[in-house]
């Protein structure tokens, strides 16, 4: 029969054999006696309930003691009574007086008795010792005594009793609770776990002992299979889900990971890994999950930065940064944005505050965040002079102040040319760190990492994976980033693919792609709360033009001052897109009165009379304006 649970269907046939291998307590059934309505109360329902006295007599001591819902010793103490008249020795009880039980004496080589305390009058009390054989009908007292759903579902003695449930409408009718598991179980002839509630109405046998030495199979997850021993490994497993489709890894063993295939797990180890990625080009951007046993080299490469702002980024984690302008910047006063020439190289300070030139909306002066560099240009010998030689120097220290808001374009000025392994990288600088592989690492058939012009060093993760290998190809192997990758496996009894107690030698694939969708997760996991790039401040309008006005006989001087420092960018400067193009060269003069000579033409003078080509009317207006 075929049954649906939360949307998926479950189908049991007559004869088919389920292994249950784990149950989960969901939720309790509580079934109302006296109409026989059920309803459903969670496991953690906060409510409490009171146990209701068996209606039933009982007909001897033993029998009330043995039947109680918990330990003796834990149920005590507890309040019952006798229906006829007992007489212990020279002491006798009437009918219907209240007994509390208060401890079980038990002696060796005598019978057991329950010691009860009886309530006289004026609070005096006695206490007698009652055998366990002794016979009549007894009847519990109802107890005070309350219990929550959690306690009474984890005692068997409990849970065959009755209860009322306390604070409620419903609390006079008398409740049977049932436990309604959910059980997970595995089919011989399937390989996926199965969840089912126990409510279920499917008659079942138990034949355990009949079907000892049937294999079922185990589904396990990548991360269960971390949680197996070290012994267990290496060993032969066998795919029963392969990984989704939107996958996070563009890697050729990927596709091999498909349903019913084998791999062979080496061991399990937690690696330090570092994630790359390719620059920003016309081709799709790439991304490499590398391992930090990568045998090649790297060489530092300048970084480029878009703003100022990234620039501030990048001197708080390098301190004394230096970078050189690769395009021009206009200035701007009103927006206090200073001219930068390709080629100047600055040396970042610190970030600090300046003032606006003008004013504000509400006529005052604003304050804006902006980094203090220092222009570092190079000396010039055209005079001698001592005192323009101090002055030079002067400007080659000049302060500049770089709004956080402004755009620029910079690159890093590195005099490092060192080869670098990529566990230094990380211990040596900060991240993220622009890089170049000079020299591949051997170990590896094809290296993906060499031929990049600039490599990114985005960040470093440790990460628990598994080494694995196809059988056709044992020595050939590569790394399962098992939280970045869902799939569920067996293990199995197969051999190993190579003769016993000789592993080959294995050669690990140190490098991954992933994808951008992989780069945009990790961004995720990273939780960045860095704040987002300042706001240039509201324009005045009223202001702007009056500073443009006071600051234009200022921008003629400071153009003066930057002609003699933009001699050695000013080719560079001519290149750039911004540049308009210098007009046409003129027209060579011709010195004769005759004109140019022509070359002759292999047609006669009749075709070239009749032919369709345009007559030399730069000739001719030569000769007009001879003649005028």
């Amino acid at each position: 029969s075929i049954y649906e649970i939360s949307g998926s269907e479950v189908c049991f046939s007559t004869g088919d054999l389920i292994k249950v291998i784990g149950i989960e307590l969901l939720s309790v059934c509580c079934e109302d006696i006296s109409n026989n309505d059920k309803f459903e109360l969670p496991i953690n329902h906060t409510g409490k309930f009171r146990v209701v006295p068996e209606a039933m007599p009982y007909s001897t001591v033993e029998e009330m003691m043995s039947l109680r819902p918990v330990g003796l010793e834990s149920s005590l103490p507890f309040t019952f009574t006798s229906r006829s008249k007992m007489t212990f020795g020279d002491f006798t009880l009437g009918a219907g007086r209240a007994l509390t039980v208060v401890s079980i004496e038990q002696r060796e080589g005598e019978e057991d008795q329950v010691r009860c305390r009886v309530q006289g009058q004026q609070d005096a009390s006695a206490e007698v010792c009652i055998p366990f054989s002794s016979q009549g009908e007894f009847k519990e007292c109802e107890s005070e005594e309350c219990f929550t759903l959690r306690e009474i579902m984890s005692s068997p003695h409990l849970c065959s009793r009755r209860f009322h449930l306390i604070n409620t409408t419903k609390c006079e009718r008398p409740l049977i609770l049932s436990p309604i598991y959910q059980v997970h179980a595995i089919m011989n002839l399937r390989k996926n776990v199965l969840k089912f509630p126990s409510s279920l109405e499917v008659d079942v046998v138990d034949v355990t002992e009949l079907c000892k030495d049937v294999n079922f199979v185990t589904p396990l997850s990548l991360t269960e299979v971390l949680s197996q021993p070290a012994e267990s490994f290496p060993t032969v497993v066998e795919i029963l889900e392969g990984p989704e489709s939107r996958s996070l890894f563009k890697c050729s063993w990927l596709p091999e990971l498909s349903q019913s295939s084998q791999l062979v797990f080496h061991k399990i180890e937690t690696s330090a890994m570092i994630l790359l990625s390719s620059p920003k080009s016309r081709k799709a951007q790439q991304y490499f999950l590398v391992s930090q046993q990568y045998g090649g080299r790297f060489r530092r490469r300048p970084r480029e930065f878009n703003s100022v702002y990234e620039l501030y980024v990048a001197s708080t984690q390098t301190p004394g940064l230096k970078v050189s302008v690769t395009r021009n910047c206009e200035e701007v006063e009103e927006e206090g944005l200073p001219a930068l020439n390709v080629g100047e190289q600055l040396e970042v300070v610190c970030c600090d505050r300046m003032e606006l030139p003008c004013e504000s909306s509400k006529g005052q002066k604003e304050s804006i965040e902006a980094l203090l560099c220092q222009r570092l240009q190079e000396p010039y010998d055209d005079d001698d002079d001592d005192d323009e030689e101090e002055v030079k120097q002067e400007d080659e220290r000049e302060e500049i102040f770089l709004p956080l808001y402004m755009q620029g374009h910079f690159v890093e000025v590195l005099a490092d040319n060192k080869k670098y392994r990529l566990r230094d990288l990380g211990k040596e600088f900060s991240l993220p760190l622009d890089v170049k592989v000079v020299s591949r690492d051997t170990e590896l058939e094809t290296d993906p990492l060499f031929g990049f012009a600039c490599l990114r060093i985005e960040g470093a993760l440790l990460e628990p994976i598994i080494q694995a290998s196809f059988p056709h190809r044992p020595d050939h192997c590569f790394e399962i980033p098992t939280q970045w990758l869902s799939m569920s496996v067996s293990f199995t009894k197969d051999p190993l693919p190579w003769p016993s107690g000789q592993p080959p030698k294995c050669h690990v694939n140190r490098v991954t792609e992933v994808t951008d969708t992989f780069f945009y997760e990790f961004r995720k996991q990273e939780n960045s709360d860095a704040a987002p790039p300042p706001r240039p401040p509201k324009r005045n309008l009223s202001s702007s033009k009056s500073c443009k006005k006071s600051s234009s006989k200022v921008s003629k001087k400071s153009s003066k001052h930057r002609a003699k420092k933009s001699v050695p960018t000013k080719e560079l400067a001519d290149l750039t897109l911004k540049s308009k193009r210098p007009p046409a060269p003129p027209p060579p003069a011709i010195l004769d009165d005759q004109p140019p000579p022509v070359v002759p033409r292999k047609h006669s003078a009749a075709e070239m009379a009749t032919g369709k080509a345009l007559p030399n009317t730069y000739v001719k207006m030569e000769e007009s304006t001879k003649k005028g």
